[in-house]
């Protein structure tokens, strides 16, 4: 042993292993594997095929799992059936107890989770003892707190059902704690599959559920691989699916369940730029990178993995982070003085090399902490690239290892263009002592959570979750809870009836008549970017009217129509930014606008849909009355200031999802279409509608009310036309952000399949009736979906 006078001479690390005797005499006991937890007990091992668990670190075997199969599925699914019966009536206080009984028993056992953890993940024991597993704690109290008020709170709102949740291996039981607590305090039930790879503490989690008496069936646990996760998601019987994975992953998932009426959330990946500018405290920025990429051997969805340096301290801070980057310890992730552990498995070792490579074969040079690496396990040495263009490889795709890439920026305008230059949008991190700037580039990054000066920042009491290809939903907070709980009115719609198709015709009708009063020239163009403007193709079709007489004609919109709207819409991005009161006043002129014009529009209503002078006045008045309505609400559907743990503002703030495709049904034609399209714009987005195409003079009609209403150009955007066929396009768009679709339950399957691109939210009525006229058809739900809840952390205090 050296002597203390030369250890505080050099002061070098001496080892301090964590004691993992508790956890090997616990899987010493279970030696011959582990079987799924359902229906309130564990399942028998005897003659199944096994999964076998190893240590990271060192490649040693820790234990063995049950593969899961159809049947093991059925079995967790009809078990979480059966008891969510009594789950989601028991009172929430009563549900309460329970979820903060598994919080202090996990309390209890904090070592032991920390050491599992460690040896199952290969994570620094420093990091799951002070992180993780105190952050599964507090969600689980959190959320016995919303059990507690979720019935006053969420008044309206009704749990799901059966969730199925599939989550990854890079925080195995805190992923696992992120869908549970909210679904249980919701009053659903759960079947849960942990990561074929990490599956440890998810067993020893169901041991605490049987601890507390957790009643049976309410969490169920299946083990396997992703067909047993396939078989969760698509379970005819599970009612909600959350997801926590890959982006490719995530994309599979939408499409396997479009149609099915199931509620989805996807946490998927991301390239999170970590923004660094002249005037930030270097030394803090520099402890951020090491807290962005290399903890959790960076394999971290929201890592900061592209860190963004203004030029003029480039150098100074590359120069300061080799430093410190050499001074990070990599080894045995039991031994409290490492920094950094091992890799999930080989396979994801080999993936982080094999991009490592790609990225100096690209031209990066590449700068790795020196020193020897253990002889046995999957440890890979901190890293980060300079000299790399922002098309690289390495910039574009996800690592999910200890390694970062480099980039310089001038200006702020240039570090945004830079930070919003990929298709993810998860997290970003601002490091400034000027907290204006810090604060505008907060609202202009286009990233679901937001740091500023510090970063992988995480707590119950706050939403986390993506925009773009990050995925949709949030987990965590008031808005995290929402993902567990469905509308009352939205849940009892009807099914409507079934619709005659509308085969749209460009050819003369030689059989109608035009109506009497009525002009042949009466033919509607498409609205695009503030103007009328003649559909791409040249074709208009006959709209009748009552009696099938013509009153008028629509144009036939395609493909390019639509796109020459998207254009319009993303030149209108100023409607977003500009303040709620002055979109609340353009929509106010709006209504008196519409009001001027009464008389025009009861008529027409009268002489299209055949409805009585009465009806056509009562869905003139509710129209009327929505658009103030909406105006309203501009100024007034506020976000909110989160409670964390941390001493950090925290501000949930309801964003714009950017460019909406909204696709009307043919019921209601006036009022369905304000019913839409106004909560949309008064929260700031931007519109491409679709309006019914039996009645689509009532949309068209708008133009001249929208031109003397002061709504810019490009935000108020309509293509007449088959509705299924541009609904598909505005689908498939990539430039459209969200999509609303009212129609036929094979037209909703339809949009939610093509959304898979860029994996949009949809909001579709799979085919189901609402009543236009009925209060429930307006209200916060409909600006709830309107908004995507970005969260900013500002520092508040010590």
């Amino acid at each position: 042993m050296g002597q203390i006078k030369d250890i505080l001479r050099t002061m070098e690390y001496g080892p301090a292993p964590e004691s993992n005797t508790d956890v090997q005499a616990w899987l010493d006991a279970n030696n011959q594997g582990f079987g799924h937890f359902i229906n309130g007990k564990f399942t028998s091992i005897e003659g199944r095929d096994l999964i076998a668990v190893m240590n990271p670190a060192n490649g040693s075997p820790l234990g063995k799992v049950v593969h899961g199969t159809t049947a093991d599925v059925d079995a967790a699914v009809k078990a979480a059936r059966a008891a969510f019966g009594k789950w989601s009536v028991l009172p929430g206080h009563e549900r309460a107890k329970y979820l903060y009984a598994i919080a202090r028993h996990i309390q209890k056992r904090e070592r032991f989770f920390s050491v599992l953890e460690t040896m199952d993940n290969g994570k620094p024991i420093r990091e799951t003892r002070d992180i993780d597993i105190p952050l599964v704690a507090r969600h689980f109290y959190h959320h016995a707190g919303w059990a507690e008020m979720v019935e006053t709170e969420f008044e309206g709102y009704s749990p799901v059902g059966v969730c199925g949740q599939v989550i990854p291996w890079n925080f195995p039981l805190l992923m696992l704690a992120w869908k549970v607590a909210p679904a249980l305090a919701a009053g659903n039930t759960v079947v849960l599959k942990p990561a074929e790879l990490t599956p440890l503490t998810a067993i020893a989690f169901a041991e605490i559920c049987h601890e507390v008496g957790l009643p049976a069936g309410v969490v169920n646990i299946v083990h396997g691989d992703g067909t047993t996760g396939a078989a969760i998601c698509g379970h005819k019987d599970v009612d909600k699916v959350a997801f926590t994975g890959s982006t490719e992953v995530g994309r599979i998932i939408r499409e396997q369940i479009a149609g099915s009426e199931k509620k989805l959330s996807l946490e998927l990946g991301g390239k999170s730029p970590f923004i660094v500018f002249e005037d930030a405290d270097i030394d803090g920025a520099i402890e951020g990178v090491v807290d962005a990429i290399w903890f959790n051997q960076g394999e971290v969805c929201c890592a900061g993995s592209r860190i963004l340096v203004q030029e003029g301290i480039a150098e100074r801070f590359y120069n300061k982070l080799r430093k410190r980057m050499e001074t990070l310890r990599v080894g045995d992730p039991l031994d409290k003085t490492m920094d950094i552990g091992a890799l999930v498995s080989p396979g994801q070792l080999k993936r982080v090399t094999s991009l490592v490579e790609k990225g100096k074969t690209e031209g990066g040079t590449l700068w790795q902490a020196p020193g020897k690496l253990p002889a046995k396990g999957n440890f890979f040495a901190p890293a980060f690239f300079t000299d790399v263009d922002p098309a690289s490889t390495v910039c574009e795709v996800e690592i999910f290892g200890p390694v970062a890439t480099t980039t310089t920026f001038r200006t702020p305008d240039e570090a945004i263009a830079l930070a919003n230059n990929t298709k993810y949008g998860l997290a970003a991190s601002i490091w400034s002592e000027n907290i204006n700037l810090a604060l505008d580039m907060a609202a202009r990054v286009k990233a679901g959570v937001v740091w500023i000066n510090s970063t992988n920042l995480l707590d119950a009491g706050a939403g986390f979750g993506g925009y773009r290809e990050s995925g949709f939903g949030r987990e965590g907070g008031r808005e995290g809870l929402y993902e567990y709980l469905t509308a009352d009115w939205e849940k009892r719609l009807p099914l409507a009836k079934a619709e005659q198709p509308l085969k749209l015709s460009a050819a003369p009708d030689g059989d109608a008549k035009v109506a009497q009063g009525g002009s042949i020239d009466r033919t509607a163009k498409n609205y695009v970017g503030g103007k009328q403007a003649r559909p791409d193709g040249g074709y208009s079709y006959s709209v009748l009217g009552k009696g099938g007489q013509i009153v008028g004609h629509a144009g036939i919109g395609n493909r390019k129509d639509i796109r020459n709207a998207v254009e319009a819409a993303t030149k209108a991005g100023g409607w977003g930014s500009a303040t709620a009161h002055n979109r609340a006043q353009v929509l106010y002129y709006l209504g008196e606008n519409l009001d001027a014009r009464r008389a025009e529009f009861e008529a027409l209503l009268v002489e299209s849909t055949g409805v009585s002078a009465k009806a056509a006045a009562e869905e003139f008045d509710t129209a009327l009355r929505r658009i103030f309505y909406y105006a309203a609400q501009a100024d007034k559907y506020d976000g909110a200031v989160h409670a964390t743990k941390s001493r950090h503002v925290t501000l949930a703030m309801n964003e714009p999802f950017g460019i909406v495709g909204i696709v009307c049904p043919d019921e209601n034609p006036l009022l369905s279409f304000v019913s839409l399209v106004l909560p949309a714009v008064s929260m700031g987005n931007r519109v491409v509608v679709v309006p019914s195409a039996r009645h689509p003079l009532l949309a068209t009609n708008l133009y001249q009310v929208l031109d003397t209403s002061d709504v810019p150009g490009g935000v108020i955007n309509i293509i007449t036309g088959e509705r299924d066929v541009l609904a598909k396009t505005l689908a498939e768009h990539d430039e459209v952000d969200a999509i609303w679709y009212i129609g036929s339950k094979e037209g909703s399957a339809m949009v939610e399949r093509a959304s898979c691109g860029n994996l949009k939210t949809t909001w579709v009525s799979n085919g189901r009736q609402r009543d236009w006229l009925g209060g429930k058809a307006q209200g916060k739900e409909y600006l709830r979906r309107a908004v995507q809840v970005k969260n900013i952390w500002v520092p508040y205090g010590e």
